[in-house]
């Protein structure tokens, strides 16, 4: 399956569901959705992904952030959006699939008290969903090589 093509299917599994059976920005406060103090946030771009953010809907930007992976693309918002602009690494989160199932995301130690109760404190229809979607992802080249670039960045973030 093309890299794009991926991308669609994976978010359409995860377009009405989510990480618990309530709204969880109503139990952190939108957490994830904002920036830090130094304005750093936002949610990188599987590959191609970037191509359904033509034009940009309002209230959001685009930028190249090399932090993880050269070349890929970080896309914040004011806090705010609607549902199906949401990208598919925001629809993850805080997990993050593996090529046998999936993991919580260390990038969400810093902003999800989901982070605290693991897996098990997921909706399981949720994690079944990022499962499904890791299977899709992982069948393309450049999701693989993506998310072993954001494993590989994980497994940096242990060191500190």
């Amino acid at each position: 399956m093309e890299a794009l093509q991926a991308v669609i299917e994976a978010r359409k599994l995860l377009e009405n569901i989510t990480p618990l059976k309530t709204d969880c920005g109503r139990y952190c406060g939108g957490a994830c959705c904002q920036s830090d103090e130094d304005g750093q946030g936002g949610m990188l771009l599987f590959p191609e992904e970037e191509k359904l953010y033509t034009p940009l809907p309002a209230g959001f930007a685009l930028t190249q952030d090399d932090a993880v992976l050269p070349g890929a693309w970080l896309l914040t918002c004011d806090g705010a959006c609607n549902r199906a602009d949401r990208p598919l690494s925001c629809r993850l989160f805080p997990l993050l699939p593996t090529a046998k199932g999936c993991r919580m995301d260390r990038r969400g130690w810093a902003v999800c008290p989901l982070m605290d109760h693991g897996k098990a404190g997921l909706n399981p229809a949720f994690t079944a969903a990022v499962i499904q979607a890791g299977r899709l992802l992982y069948d393309c080249p450049e999701h693989a090589a993506f998310l072993s670039a954001i494993h590989a960045y994980n497994e940096r973030l242990k060191q500190f």
